[in-house]
């Protein structure tokens, strides 16, 4: 463990040093937007890509913001975050009003500073889904229970789907988790090892190959024959599934105008009727449509946000 963890700092160091210039100028853009700018509407992505993730956040920030004049926005604009604890510096000092995330991600935005979900974010038709834990047919494991001693693949350390759903759910059936430091290290007899294979494509070679015992993702990767090829699905089974919860969630910042938020909010759920909004809905991560937050969705975030919480505190 220790091992492990000079190794995760060093990497960061160096992350830190490669990335300064980019740190520098996320910086400055920060600082530019200025707390008093009441006009402007600013959203917020956490992001590997900004070029990218810019080209599909504008289209619709310029579609909504000539709609929310009458609440005073004349003016939009984009910063990005390098992780959730800069989001949630932005966030808190009102240099970010709206994040679009997903339910995990978007639970510690919540908690870490006093963001609050606005609406649900259906894409591709879909505004829920759920996690699966897979196996080998032949891995003798038929329940969660049979997991002690075994080697899990979550995707990544912000992965709704594939790390916190189904940590949280291994942790109420009362299993410890453990990071291993490679495909090659084992679980103490009594935990679940767990580590991140990046990629969903990944996750289903690592249970194929028997690098891993188990596997997670979400049951629409699960479907995707590029993330489970048709050539492994046949040797792999499911052997648990977690009840459904939102796909992904529109964000805003604790302390925005009530008024601004409202109108934000109608904006949005107007939009999917809009044909004008069709090519920017598209864009927005293939958003079909918002869509106001029902009691199961909050019982369900509610949930999440617990899983969240008990993972910082007893796995990280």
């Amino acid at each position: 463990m220790v091992a492990f963890r000079r190794i995760t700092a060093g990497l960061l160091c160096l992350a830190a040093v490669l990335s300064l210039p980019l740190l520098q100028r996320d910086a400055r853009a920060a600082d530019a937007v200025n707390v008093d700018d009441a006009h402007v509407l600013v959203l917020g992505r956490i992001s590997d890509d900004p070029k990218e993730h810019y080209e599909q956040l504008k289209p619709l920030l310029d579609y909504v913001v000539p709609r929310m004049a009458n609440v005073g926005i004349r003016e939009g604009r984009i910063l990005m975050a390098h992780d959730v604890q800069q989001m949630n510096s932005y966030l808190r000092r009102g240099r970010v009003d709206w994040v679009t995330e997903t339910a995990g991600t978007g639970m510690l935005l919540e908690q870490g500073s006093g963001a609050r979900p606005l609406l649900l974010t259906e894409r591709d038709g879909v505004s829920q889904y759920t996690s699966v834990f897979f196996v080998r047919k032949d891995s003798g494991i038929r329940s969660l229970k049979d997991m002690r001693g075994r080697r899990v693949a979550f995707q990544n350390p912000y992965s709704t789907s594939a790390y916190y759903v189904p940590a949280s759910e291994l942790l109420d059936q009362g299993l410890k988790l453990e990071i291993l430091l490679s495909p090659m290290d084992r679980a103490e007899p009594n935990r679940v090892g767990y580590l991140f294979a990046r990629t969903e494509l990944n996750i289903a070679t690592w249970v194929h190959k028997r690098m891993v015992d188990v596997g997670v993702m979400s049951n629409l990767d699960w479907q995707n024959p590029q993330r489970v090829p048709a050539a492994f699905r046949v040797d792999l089974q499911i052997v648990h599934e977690t009840p459904p919860y939102p796909r992904a969630l529109e964000m805003v910042r604790g302390t925005m105008d009530p008024k601004v938020a409202a109108r934000l909010r109608e904006v949005l759920i107007e939009a999917s009727h809009d044909p004008d909004a069709r090519e920017a809905l598209l864009r927005f991560f293939k958003t079909t449509r918002f869509l106001p937050l029902d009691d199961r969705a909050q019982q369900s975030l509610q949930r999440i946000g617990d899983g969240v919480k008990r993972i910082r505190a007893e796995v990280e």
